[in-house]
């Protein structure tokens, strides 16, 4: 189990199942809602279990996706593509330790001309 929040503490929240390992994400709009790239795990949507929801917003980024953040304080929550049963979760919103690794980079073909992807992790161009 792994525990969560933003920057506030206006949303709260736990892990409870099997998660996934982070992927990071360098397309267009994570750069935007995030400021840089997006970094997260994948849950059971039955395993994220909110506790404190009063800043959680969502916001429908595109016909294929959401994205929950909090409305009071602004952090980058989540990620949630439509007819999924999983969903994405910030690593940078979880408590440390998380005992979870990065495996690779995606829609690297977006990402920003001011960084270098030089950790030797798999790369795909588009998902």
């Amino acid at each position: 189990m792994l525990k969560g929040s933003c920057e506030c503490g206006a949303v709260r929240f736990k892990l409870t199942g099997p998660m996934r390992p982070a992927l990071a994400c360098h397309c267009t709009q994570c750069r935007k809602t995030s400021g840089h790239y997006y970094v997260a795990t994948a849950v059971a949507d039955a395993d994220l279990h909110l506790y404190a929801d009063d800043g959680l917003t969502w916001y429908q980024s595109s016909a294929k996706a959401s994205r929950g953040f909090c409305g009071k304080c602004g952090s980058s929550l989540f990620w949630h593509a439509a007819g999924s049963a999983q969903v994405s979760v910030a690593m940078g919103a979880l408590e440390s330790p998380t005992n979870i690794e990065v495996s690779g980079h995606i829609y690297v073909a977006d990402k920003g001309d001011y960084y270098q992807i030089d950790d030797g992790l798999p790369q795909m161009e588009t998902r």
